[in-house]
């Protein structure tokens, strides 16, 4: 990935506003689920990985 040069008379910085306390809440309590709903999708498919090689090297 190259370096994107600006070209005269061009600002491509971006100023965004500061974050409200609703929407930094609301942010990090997606966040959060996020995080969980994945946790448990991983240790699911460990198990059923397992699950699959035992019973692979077992016939």
């Amino acid at each position: 990935m190259g370096h994107i040069k600006e070209p005269k008379g061009v600002n491509l910085i971006i100023e965004s506003e500061p974050l409200t306390d609703k929407a930094r809440k609301e942010i990090s309590a997606f966040i959060s689920r996020y995080k969980l709903s994945t946790k448990k999708r991983k240790v699911k498919i460990v198990k059923s990985i397992k699950k699959s090689k035992l019973s692979h090297s077992i016939t």
